[in-house]
């Protein structure tokens, strides 16, 4: 790892400088610097540095003692900053760039938009006037706020002689009570409100009561993320930038709060377009396709939008507005064919198994393109994350795995969840969150009470991605009800058990493995979610499976650096939890390890796993009984994977490999963004 030094700086300048304080511009790009490189000592004497080049490094955040008085432009592309609150030192900043931080959220946009007063560009784009906006009508209206709130609730509150004590104590309410209830502008800015809150009320205090400013000791980042809120807050300003918004109604705002819920509203849908800044696409989370190569749905598929005549419902400020269809003949001619070949498309033969027994043929029958950004042919960088079949409500087929799921899809990618046919190649449904990433989609059935007290089950959709929030959605009624405000970190992945249909689980880029329980929401859409057990992992987890046998015992996760199980038994009273075991893969050599990316995972019966690495270029079976004994051992404990074969695959080393199994068949289908083989 490169470090910093006086010789590295002179050399890195533009041009070459032989003394410090005469560099202008500085580029120090691509140096794998962390954080712990950035020396305040050394950059002290920056005396006169304009231009400063930190992109496609490791930093996760700034020291806040750089001191570089006369910075201007600043380029941090490419790292892994969680943070931008230390940005408030270069004043003078004029240009920011920032893309490709996974872990920074529009919330981020606004809070830089505060702090830097001579701001005028951000990821190439003229804030100024949404950045004045910021500056003076959202402060001024959030003031104002918070001043009601002191004067409604806790100007009483305070004695008329009050001691140091009493200010101590009114403090700790007011600002607890004043994040929660004080809100203005979309949801998906909430935290930045919050900080804002915060922020105008430690100021209030300190010219009302002459107090200190900032005498809290604990931040705001380090309250629970699951602390329950006051239900009392006041009804949210619905303008959510570039989505559809309600006008008002007697529904209950949902917030993003697991244990609230909200009332249907049948409101007229209205879209209101905010200038705001569009979310950034991590390359932590997706490898983009190289820009010349084609899509294969650039063939002539149509995907209706609601101003083209779709019927659409509109409600909670989300869409589902449905599509025409995109279903094409699978008679295709030769040179058809041939194109769609040079296109990318894999069109199965019939070929012989080692077992003598010919192979399914399969050929393409729909080409859709219905998670392109503003449904747009010329859109080749959203990428589809995942795909699963809505299972059928009528309990007496579930006996029959081949009947067990209807026709329905659903996908999701980019910023949003479609619902489609396979057999007519239909967009059904079509959910739209402006600033979300989907990356992972789930299926429940809950037994709801509608009316009268009967009760009748549904399908629920639970989608989450790179804002950490999982939005449950009742697909019958076009609704998406409510949202649990999972993790500050994104969701990887998700899954429901299979014993337990309100029991999901989401597996995010903090580290965590979550267990919730969603509940059921009642003829309200009312709804409580509550946490019931973290699962630590020692590096992200991107794929999940509970293990057949014993579902409600141990989940086996698939992570950015090896394969894991835990206990997950709810009747133990940790609630935070080590991994229980880790499996060992032989590497390129022959050798077991432990370090390898498992980017696929899935049993294909009750004992065989199947799982998959990048790195080696094969699949594994392997066996959980012969490999994992939970009987008596330590936790955290290394363990060998018993192999039973070894799948070829592609020698490519293409992460995010979706592996998925029909136990019935013993058959495992593995997926990437490149094909697809059985």
């Amino acid at each position: 790892m490169s470090k910093i030094t006086t010789e590295l700086l002179l050399e890195r300048a533009v041009p070459r400088s032989t003394r410090l304080r005469k560099i202008e511009t500085l580029n120090l790009s691509k140096l794998q610097l962390k954080t712990g490189d950035l020396d305040p000592r050394l950059f002290s004497r920056l005396r006169h540095l304009q231009k400063l080049d930190l992109s496609d490094n490791l930093l996760d955040k700034f020291p806040n003692s750089l001191t570089l008085p006369d910075l201007r432009v600043l380029n941090c592309n490419n790292n892994q900053l969680e943070d931008v609150t230390a940005l408030k030192q270069f004043p003078l900043l004029e240009e920011l760039t920032y893309e490709n931080n996974v872990y920074l959220t529009p919330n981020d946009d606004y809070k830089v938009m505060f702090l830097l007063q001579n701001l005028r560009l951000l990821n190439g784009k003229d804030i100024t006037k949404l950045a004045n906006h910021v500056r003076h009508v959202n402060s001024r209206k959030l003031t104002s706020k918070v001043t009601a709130h002191w004067e409604k609730f806790f100007r009483d509150q305070l004695p008329e002689k009050y001691t140091a004590e009493h200010v101590k104590s009114i403090k700790k309410k007011f600002l607890k009570s004043v994040q929660t209830n004080v809100v203005y502008g979309p949801s998906s800015l909430s935290e930045f409100t919050r900080w804002r809150v915060k922020m105008i009320a430690e100021e209030f205090l300190a010219s009302s009561l002459g107090l200190e400013e900032n005498t809290d000791p604990k931040p705001e980042e380090e309250m629970d993320e699951n602390e329950e809120e006051s239900t009392e807050s006041p009804r949210e300003v619905a303008e959510d930038i570039g989505q559809v918004t309600l006008t008002p109604s007697k529904r209950k705002r949902n917030h993003s709060t697991p244990r609230s819920g909200n009332k249907r509203s049948k409101s007229q849908a209205n879209t209101e377009e905010e200038a705001a800044l569009s979310p950034r696409k991590s390359s932590h989370l997706q490898d983009d396709p190289a820009p010349d190569k084609p899509r294969a749905s650039n063939q002539q598929a149509k995907e209706a939008t609601p101003d083209q005549g779709a019927e659409g419902t509109h409600r909670n400020g989300e869409q589902f507005p449905k599509g025409q269809s995109n279903r094409r003949s699978s008679q295709l001619t030769a040179e058809q064919k041939s194109q769609e070949q040079d296109n990318g498309v894999v069109s199965l033969t019939p070929v012989k198994n080692f077992k003598g027994k010919e192979d399914v043929s399969a050929e393409p029958l729909h080409f859709l393109q219905c998670h392109s950004k503003g449904n747009s042919r010329e859109d080749f960088k959203t990428q589809l994350w995942s795909c699963v079949f809505e299972p059928l409500l009528d309990s007496a087929s579930r006996k029959d795995p081949i009947v067990s799921s209807s026709r329905t899809v659903a996908t999701c990618g980019g910023e949003s969840v479609c619902l489609i046919d396979c057999e007519t190649g239909m967009v059904l449904k079509k959910y739209k969150v402006a600033t979300e990433e989907f990356f992972s989609v789930a299926w429940t059935t809950l037994t709801m009470v509608i009316s009268d007290s009967r009760r009748k089950t549904h399908n629920i959709l639970a989608a989450a991605g790179r804002r950490g929030i999982v939005k449950l959605i009742h697909v019958a009624a076009d609704f998406c009800y409510g949202e649990i405000k999972a993790h500050k970190k994104p969701i990887a992945t998700i899954c429901f058990s299979p014993t337990h249909e309100t029991r999901l689980f989401t597996a995010s880029y903090d580290k965590r493995i979550a267990l919730w329980d969603i509940g059921i929401p009642d003829c309200d859409y009312n709804f409580k979610a509550s946490q019931l057990l973290v699962l630590e992992a020692l590096s992200i987890p991107l794929r999940l499976a509970l293990v057949p046998t014993c579902p409600d015992q141990y989940l086996l996760a698939g992570c950015e650096e090896g394969c894991f199980t835990w206990n997950i038994k709810l009747d133990k009273e940790q609630k935070s939890r080590p991994f229980e075991a880790i499996f060992q893969f032989p590497d390129d050599e022959g050798d077991m390890t432990t370090s390898h990316r498992v980017d696929g995972l899935a049993f294909l019966n009750d004992d065989v796993v199947v799982s998959k690495s990048s790195k080696p270029g094969c699949i594994y079976l392997w066996s959980w009984s012969r490999s994992f004994d939970g009987k008596g051992k330590a936790c955290q404990r290394t363990v060998s994977a018993v192999i039973l074969a070894e799948l070829e695959w592609s020698t490519t080393d293409m992460s995010y490999l979706t592996l998925s199994t029909c136990p019935d068949s013993q058959v495992a289908r593995a997926s990437s963004k490149r094909g697809a083989a059985d």
